[in-house]
């Protein structure tokens, strides 16, 4: 830090390679500010001086007996000097004389003044005040000086962070919406969209993809005897399972609607999908939660159905010419499951889709 006379100033090279990071609650306060009070007996000799040291100065601010008198931006000094006459008018005179002539108006803001709102009143100054230096007062009788290149920079940064904020909101609320409020796993729409995106993403290859559907054994009989309450609970840990026994770089985990689950799985056959669906019905029979309405248990089980279609196969490919028909396919297989006295795992042969083959 330089000092004369009572005048001070931060390093104007430190200031550049250190200008603070901004929030979106930053102040004028929160930035570095110089601190150049100079009293108005001084000559103008005194402040070419720190101008000539300082090529990042925007100002000094001029006092009377410590007490704020006004402010003289470096350049209206130096056109001051640079006039016929100047330097032997101004130099080796007092300030007081100098700011006779160049007195203007003096945008003066406290130090808890926002970033964003300091720019605007200062962009609503007169043109030819636009680049004035800013007069910040953070305390009384203490003053310091922002120039307008500091402060765009700050608010640059500001925007920055708004904006990288509102994509960061903007993506935080496209999860919640593809979430289902109750499980927490995808809901339908996403479901939809997913599904929809890898039959387009796939049909063209060889690759299978396949779908599973799940739906809790006598769930009603179970919401019955225990309430909804401790029905959504039991959803909400069916759909943990689920989530934990498919990997994420296996597929997606659905809640379809109501008791019922959905899994998409991206270039998984017909034996690997009947495999997962199969851990899935042991793992929820694992935890064992207590149904004692169930007619097939006294635990909660699930009943599955799985169905895959081969894009690189013709055959199956005239059987299965849509998203839709491959639900239905899996949703059968689940009915067939159900009908064949749940708690099991059916699939749907799309070579033979009258066939009907229950896991081992």
């Amino acid at each position: 830090m330089l000092s004369s006379n009572g005048f001070e100033l931060y390093n104007p090279s430190y200031l550049v390679a250190s200008i603070p990071n901004s929030d979106l609650s930053s102040t004028l306060q929160d930035q570095y500010l110089y601190d150049s009070q100079v009293d108005i007996s001084e000559t103008g000799e005194v402040v070419a001086n720190f101008f000539k040291c300082n090529p990042l100065l925007p100002g000094v601010i001029l006092t009377q007996d410590q007490d704020f008198f006004g402010m003289i931006s470096r350049q209206r000094f130096l056109e001051r000097l640079s006039r016929p006459y100047g330097i032997e008018l101004f130099l080796k005179r007092p300030l007081k004389l100098l700011y006779r002539w160049e007195k203007k108006e003096v945008l003066m803001l406290s130090g808890s003044t926002p970033i964003l709102e300091a720019t605007e009143m200062a962009l609503q100054r007169l043109p030819d005040l636009v680049y004035e230096p800013i007069v910040v007062q953070v305390e009384p009788q203490s003053y310091r000086l922002i120039d307008m290149y500091q402060l765009l920079l700050a608010q640059s940064k500001i925007h920055k962070l708004a904006n990288q904020f509102l994509h960061q909101l903007y993506h935080e609320l496209q999860i919640q919406a593809s979430l289902d409020g109750l499980t927490q796993v995808a809901n339908r729409r996403f479901f939809d969209q997913y599904f929809e995106q890898k039959w387009l993403q796939l049909k063209s290859t060889e690759f299978p993809l396949s779908l599973i559907f799940a739906d809790v054994d006598y769930f009603k009989a179970y919401n019955d005897s225990y309430g909804h309450q401790a029905g959504d609970d039991c959803l909400k840990q069916v759909a943990q399972v689920i989530t934990k026994t498919v990997t994420l770089d296996q597929g997606l985990v659905a809640r379809y609607g109501g008791e019922e689950f959905v899994v998409v799985l991206p270039k998984i056959g017909h034996k690997q999908a009947i495999l997962i669906a199969e851990k899935v019905r042991e793992n929820i029979k694992a935890i064992q939660l207590h149904h004692p309405n169930s007619s097939i248990s006294s635990q909660i089980t699930l009943s599955l159905g799985v169905a895959t279609v081969e894009f690189g196969n013709p055959e199956i490919m005239n059987k299965i010419k849509n998203p839709g028909d491959l639900i239905i396919a899996a949703d059968q297989a689940l009915y067939q499951a159900k009908n064949q006295g749940r708690d099991q795992v059916v699939s749907s042969s799309m070579r033979h889709p009258y066939l009907w083959v229950m896991s081992p």
